[in-house]
């Protein structure tokens, strides 16, 4: 790329009016062709709007767009596609009750004379390529629904590059990645830029812009506040232009006082029917207990299991020396259990209710006399808790699907505050969140446990494990492989990564524990 050659993509004034609000507010920048360059901002920054626009899914109230020097208009994606131009998103556009094969030619289907789908052809041209691209475990006869969040994501991300795009847009292509699937995703990077794909990556993780990227743009408040090189920039004045502010610390300091050591949640040998293999561990009240794992080894089974979404075909559980078993997530939210899920937008919120509709949902028996709701009462709580979350009091009325990704995030978390738990189940609860957003979920994570409330905690990203978390546990397998924090090993990120690879095994491995005393759970 020389340097005399016109930008792959260059805004000038870009402006998207809603109505008197402004998601972008004049943004311009270029992005040089055959690099890699990193959009980052806040949730609520303008990147989902700029996507959009470059996506052709809506169009720029003013402004203009220019594609290897060429001003082009478009009206709908097909433009874009025509231009060169595809998107991996991070909310899937995959449709759940399709095939993943039909999924990957939607909606170019190809077809033969009478318009007839060339079946056999089709699935074998898209089996060939899922083997290139390291899928070929993958069932293109399946429904796109049957697949993890994480595989769905990888789907996402090779139909955008089955269309040949010479411009790429991975829209936090890693929210759903860890481990080996991140590597993946970087092999394919490489491979892109080799062949001189332009690729644009919206992400919140620091480590992935300097592994990914060359060069980055920064949006605050639907504007354009820099453009640099990667390595000419620190992460921390990164951080500062995105939030507009310093953040003294990332991470809120972790109590230096005696740790808690009675027991308030046990666990003993769970199984489920699919992951969970046998899984023992004590939660206390007080504290912030992480579960670290890859990918598949049980975690999701656990947390849905906790909050009785899924069935334990074994073990036991006590709370506060009580045995108790879990027959739906009401009964486990009747015994104070509250579930942040991994996917917010299909598990957590009713994206059509406003925000005082889905904070007040699990707790409306609170608010009820005789079937009758005292509105009064229950918009000021929910107010009260949306200010304690920082989420605008416009949410009380506004739906939920309205807002960003951070603030959909606040406002599941508000409501399991509204409903007062006792146990807080969070599953990767900063996946696609911003790091002013970021610090704000850890500080109410800390206060939760401070008031006396106890967390189960797992996180794709282990420098949070290390550094929000009093003890560690890591899965392997479908069961509790080690334990780091306590009386354990110190708590750090080579020897976690170590145990979620099956490298080491604990001293107490579940195989030495007996089994006499476990009661089945029905």
């Amino acid at each position: 790329m020389t340097a005399d050659l016109p930008p792959a993509i260059e805004l000038k004034g870009v402006v998207k009016s809603y109505g008197a609000t402004r998601a972008l507010d004049g943004a311009s920048f270029s992005v040089r062709g055959g690099s890699v360059h990193a959009l980052l901002g806040e949730n609520g920054a303008g990147k989902s709007t700029m996507i959009k626009l470059l996506s052709g899914t809506i169009q720029p109230s003013e402004g203009t767009i220019s594609v290897f020097g060429e001003p082009i208009v478009m009206r709908d994606p097909r433009d874009a596609h025509r231009h060169g131009l595809q998107t991996a998103f991070q909310e899937l556009t995959l449709v759940p009750d399709l095939t993943v094969l039909q999924n990957m030619w939607l909606p170019y289907q190809p077809t033969s004379i009478g318009w007839q789908l060339r079946h056999r052809s089709a699935r074998r041209e898209v089996e060939d390529y899922f083997e290139r691209m390291g899928l070929s475990s993958i069932d293109v006869r399946k429904d796109a629904r049957s697949y993890s969040l994480a595989l769905r994501q990888k789907i996402e991300i090779a139909r955008a590059i089955f269309r040949k795009p010479r411009i790429l847009f991975l829209d936090e292509a890693t929210s759903a990645l860890s481990g080996s699937d991140i590597d993946w995703l970087a092999g394919l990077v490489d491979q892109l830029k080799t062949r001189g794909v332009t690729i644009v990556f919206i992400t919140h993780r620091m480590a992935e812009v300097r592994r990914f990227c060359d060069a980055v743009t920064v949006l605050r408040n639907g504007r354009d506040v820099g453009s640099f090189q990667v390595d000419a920039i620190e992460d921390k004045q990164l951080i500062e232009l995105i939030v507009g502010r310093s953040l003294a610390a990332a991470y809120p300091p972790k109590p230096t006082g005696p740790a808690p050591t009675k027991p308030f949640l046990v666990a003993s040998r769970l199984a489920t029917a699919r992951r969970l293999v046998d899984c023992s561990f004590e939660l206390r009240k007080g504290e912030i207990l992480g579960v670290s794992a890859l990918q598949g080894m049980g975690q999701r089974d656990l947390f849905m299991a906790l909050f009785g979404a899924v069935a334990l075909t074994q073990g036991a559980l006590t709370l506060e020396g009580q045995p108790i078993k879990l027959g739906s997530p009401a009964h486990a939210i009747r015994l104070g259990f509250g579930l942040v899920p991994e996917e917010r937008k299909t598990e957590g919120l009713f994206l059509k209710l406003s925000g005082r509709e889905n904070v007040l949902m699990p707790a409306l028996d609170r608010f009820s006399r005789s079937g009758v709701i005292d509105a009064a009462s229950a918009t000021l709580s929910a107010s009260s808790v949306m200010a304690r979350v920082q989420v605008d009091r416009r949410a009380l009325y506004t739906r939920a699907g309205a807002f960003s990704g951070g603030n959909q995030q606040k406002l599941v978390l508000a409501k399991w505050l509204t409903t007062q738990t006792r146990v807080l189940l969070l599953f990767d609860p900063t996946r696609g969140v911003d790091v002013g957003t970021k610090r704000e979920i850890y500080l109410l994570m800390r206060a939760y446990v401070e008031a006396g409330g106890a967390i189960l905690f797992h996180s794709t990203e282990i420098p949070e494990l290390v550094n929000l978390c009093d003890r560690v546990l890591v899965m392997y397998g479908g069961r509790i492989a080690h334990e780091f924090g306590g009386d354990g090993d110190p708590i750090d990120e080579r020897s976690i990564m170590a145990v979620a690879l099956g490298q080491t095994q604990s001293a107490r491995s579940p195989e030495t524990a007996p089994l006499a005393s476990v009661e089945p759970v029905r």
